[in-house]
């Protein structure tokens, strides 16, 4: 594994910020509001001659309740494996009682620690860095996250106490695996379900409704094959977004099903579906994702309202028929082996590999079954196709008067290919392409010799006629 480096230190002073600079990324969620960050965010800083995992946590405060009380907890589990400690402090603010307490907690833990004095741009640093002398660390290090300062003596002073990785790991790239997006709205199990599948207290799960604002990523290992799990915050109609917060956790959950392979819909049994959700499978189209149905908190309905909730799912996800539905209990574990294996195969079927080949055979084999229906009083006619591409699976086909195909064909012909192939849990995309006329565009131009044979045809038939 690679050196642990955690930040630490009360709510908005910047390490989301610092986390942002040292990862060169924008995956940890920046807002003025105080208590942003709730769970543990990891990645890796390579701007060191040596990287290093960097692990953002939210802010530890004193008398925590709630929610707070496992923010706390996260950021206590953070610390734990980290090799250095990376106290951060907001030198506009000054020294308070809660950042002495919070360095208190830090040396009964017996870690490496750095004091990272943040905001001192526009600032007397040298008075900053005065005052925070009371605390006793033996290096303060100025900062403006914000504007990437400081950051080179920070890497250098990190460098002197990380212990050196192995050479193997310099080199390897991580393999994520399959990146599997877990969307749904809010209080739908989506943390829990992550927590379930790792067997442990990754991410913070409650039953308030927005606990989780960041999309996280968590690394999985099932079954000998590798995942990663983006648990995301909970998505609500646009018109209840008013936040702005709130607005931005919805554009990384809605990146996040950009950025996965396979994407699992949360929905809450006992709510049915909601016009969010099929919004929300919508996206997943457009974002031409894998998609897996998880239906949660199954094992809280009695018969009758399983049988209305298969029936409402059948009624209004007609449009996803494709999509494997699997009813599981991510709070108890029911059903869960069965989810990763609708994983598993709408990956597989999104990344299929077609053959020129097979797939021309496969059209001729659909139209001579079934025709398209007459365009302008001709019949389109389909020749030849080849594959696009894959997730998702995209097939080109190539004929005449193809531009006038109907909708209900292309769906036929979706339906046909899902079936022929076994293509579960993916969508299907079908291009169509008219073939080129060599002779279009081109005049009709006769050689010297095709001419004097014209001219006398012409000739000859004047004559007859005489």
């Amino acid at each position: 594994m690679l050196p642990v480096v955690a930040l630490v230190g009360r709510p908005n002073v910047g390490k989301s910020t610092l986390f942002n600079v040292l990862t060169r990324t924008r995956d940890a969620l920046v807002h003025d509001m105080p208590g942003v960050t709730r769970d543990r965010h990891y990645g890796i800083c390579r701007l060191a001659s040596a990287p290093f995992v960097i692990v953002d946590t939210g802010g530890l405060i004193e008398n925590a309740a709630g929610l707070d009380t496992q923010t706390v907890r996260q950021a206590e589990f953070a610390i734990d494996e980290a090799d250095v400690v990376l106290l951060t402090v907001d030198a506009r603010d000054g020294l308070l009682p809660t950042d002495r307490a919070i360095l208190d907690r830090l040396r009964r833990a017996s870690k490496p620690m750095l004091l990272l004095v943040n905001k001192v741009d526009g600032l007397d640093e040298n008075n900053a860095l005065a005052e925070f002398a009371a605390l006793g660390m033996a290096s303060a290090l100025p900062m403006s996250a914000a504007h990437g300062r400081g950051t080179t003596p920070l890497l250098a002073a990190l460098e002197a106490l990380l212990p050196k990785p192995d050479a193997d790991l310099l080199e390897e790239r991580p393999d994520e695996g399959i990146r599997v997006a877990i969307v749904g709205r809010p209080n739908a199990g989506k943390s829990t379900l992550v927590n379930r599948l790792l067997g442990e207290e990754r991410v913070i799960a409650s039953e308030t409704p927005g606990t989780t604002r960041d999309s996280i990523r968590v690394a999985l290992e099932r079954d000998g094959k590798k995942y990663t799990l983006i648990d995301t915050a909970g998505i609500r109609r646009r018109a209840r977004v008013e936040d702005a917060l709130e607005k931005f956790s919805v554009i990384k959950s809605l990146q996040s099903v950009d950025a996965a392979h396979v994407t699992v819909l949360m929905l809450d049994a006992r709510e049915g579906v909601a016009d969010q959700d099929t919004a929300l499978i919508g996206h997943v189209l457009e974002s031409g994702r894998a998609l897996v149905i998880a239906v949660n908190k199954w094992d809280d309905m009695d018969k009758y309202q399983r049988e209305q909730c298969v029936a409402s799912l059948s009624r209004k996800l007609v449009f996803a028929e494709w999509a494997k539905q699997v009813f599981i209990s991510a709070l108890h574990g029911s059903g869960i082996g069965e989810l990763m294996k609708a994983v598993n195969r709408a990956h597989a079927s999104a990344n299929h590999k077609f053959t020129s080949s097979e797939l021309t055979r496969a059209v001729e084999a659909a139209y001579t079954a079934y025709q398209p229906p007459l365009a302008r009083g001709h019949t389109p006619k389909l020749k030849y196709a080849h594959p696009g591409g894959a997730n998702p699976p995209t097939i080109v086909i190539h004929g005449a008067r193809t531009k006038h195909i109907a909708e209900s064909y292309r769906r036929y012909l979706e339906n046909f290919f899902r079936k022929r192939y076994r293509l579960e849990g993916t969508p299907i995309r079908i291009e169509f392409r008219d073939s080129d006329n060599p002779f279009a565009g081109k005049r009709n131009v006769l050689t010297e010799g095709q001419a004097k044979r014209r001219t006398r045809m012409i000739r000859n038939a004047k004559k007859s006629k005489r």
